[in-house]
């Protein structure tokens, strides 16, 4: 790993006339002469991420984690949510709900100026090591920070981890990552631009709500190739849903992490109603239940979306209920003028699982009580015992989901860049989900 570190004092920015040289500087020791291996330089993809990781910054001025800024939130940055929320008297969850980052920035807004810092070490930008393992790509990392603006520091490197097989060449990534406030990244966000390597793939992983107002964000957005987004981190899930449907609606090629962790409750629902027998039973389903884990109903709508977007069932009513559950029910009609109800529930779980929002269990049933379609999937940490209550269980078919082997944002990042375009699936899912949500307005 070769590193150079520039920074540059208030109120000048970084240019990329500097960043150019360093990187040139760089490859130049590499080549040492001619004697050491020659390396690939960025030819498959430039991949541009915006990792704010607000949540660590503000349990580190707080003084409750003393942990790196890395954007990775493992057991230390677990504990502290979880001694932030006792000390404030908040649901005791160890993840970052709404409730909890409002109640942080309150915080963080109340302390004196001298207070606004801390010592942790920040090292976002450096933890896509496996990608460029087998991709010789350019990384770009905007890292956000909090204080005064102090100017926009880059930090430039290459790393070659990989040299190939009867090969004396190295596969390289170069990684630039620019840290600033937020008001400073928007400053350079022309910078950026000029950052990414003309005529390849250009890819944005926008760790943080889509905001189509911010300037950063319309720049990066309009021009990617693919807007790569996860929408388990949103607060306000059905807001933002929203805001991706519109981009969508402005061609824009988007990939949701958080739709990918669907699949194998979409794979065993479909396998469900393969048999023959069972086939023409799926045209009876009328009452659907999905129970996800409290604090974020996104997966829950996207998979509800999904399956109407493939029964054709159109949405004609929502309705939050709230309640201990905070139960949501939709209403549909289908193509015949059946009516089908469906009921999403946030149900409180001991073990919460690696995303915030998991599905727990999906119940699909019929009022035609000689349909042979009744179906129960539940997830194998969390059990069927609520799914199977009410009487119907033994009439139904029940299975049990493996969730994926890893729903890290990162891992599926990795398959997604292997993959990129436009998900048609995903699309016409996001597009009745949207639907739905419009029915609240």
């Amino acid at each position: 790993m070769a590193t150079s570190l520039l920074a540059l004092q208030k109120p000048k920015d970084i240019s990329l006339d500097e960043i150019e040289t360093e990187l040139r500087n760089i490859w130049r020791v590499q080549d040492d002469g001619g004697s050491a291996p020659v390396a690939t330089r960025a030819t498959t993809f430039t991949l541009v991420v915006y990792e704010p990781d607000e949540i660590q910054q503000l349990l580190a001025t707080l003084g409750y984690y003393d942990g790196e800024i890395d954007g990775s939130h493992g057991a230390d940055t677990r504990e502290a949510i979880l001694a932030a929320q006792k000390d404030f008297d908040l649901r005791m969850s160890g993840r970052v709900d709404t409730e909890t980052l409002a109640r942080l920035r309150s915080e963080v807004r109340q302390l004196p100026e001298e207070r606004l810092q801390f010592k942790n070490d920040d090292v976002r930008g450096y933890s896509f090591n496996s990608l460029a393992a087998q991709n010789p790509c350019r990384v770009i990392t905007l890292c956000p920070t909090f204080g005064d603006d102090e100017g926009v520091s880059a930090q430039v490197s290459a790393y070659c981890p990989v040299q190939k097989s009867q090969s004396s060449n190295l596969v390289c990534c170069e990684y630039i990552t620019l840290r600033g406030t937020k008001e400073a990244l928007e400053r350079v966000s022309d910078l950026v631009e000029s950052l990414v390597v003309s005529d390849l793939p250009k890819f944005i992983w926008w760790k943080a709500t889509p905001n189509p107002e911010q300037i950063l964000f319309q720049k990066l957005a309009i021009t990617s190739s693919c807007l790569i987004l996860d929408s388990s981190y949103y607060g306000d899930a059905e807001s933002e849903i929203l805001k991706i449907q519109s981009l969508v609606n402005e061609q824009t090629n988007i990939a949701d992490l958080n739709w990918y962790r669907l699949a194998p409750w979409q794979e065993l629902t479909a396998e469900a109603f393969d048999p023959p027998e069972r086939r023409m039973a799926l045209t009876e389903v009328d009452r659907v239940g999905i129970d996800y884990e409290r604090g974020n109903p996104a997966q829950a709508l996207m998979f509800l979306g999904w399956l109407a977007s493939r029964l054709d069932w159109q949405p004609v009513a929502y309705e939050n209920e709230g309640g201990d559950y905070d139960l949501k029910r939709i209403r549909f009609k289908s193509e015949s003028g059946r009516e089908i109800q469906a009921e999403l529930a946030a149900i409180p779980v001991a073990n919460p699982g690696e995303v915030l929002g998991d599905l727990t269990g999906v119940r699909l049933e019929s009022t035609n009580h000689d349909a042979n379609c009744n179906t129960i999937l539940c997830s194998e940490t969390a059990g069927c015992m609520r799914m199977e209550s009410g009487g119907s269980a033994q009439s139904s078919l029940v299975e049990e989901v493996t969730s994926l082997s890893d729903q890290r944002s990162d891992l599926l990042l990795e398959q997604q860049l292997q993959s990129w375009g436009e998900d048609v699936l995903f699309e016409e899912s996001l597009a009745v989900t949207s639907d739905i949500l419009e029915l609240t307005n």
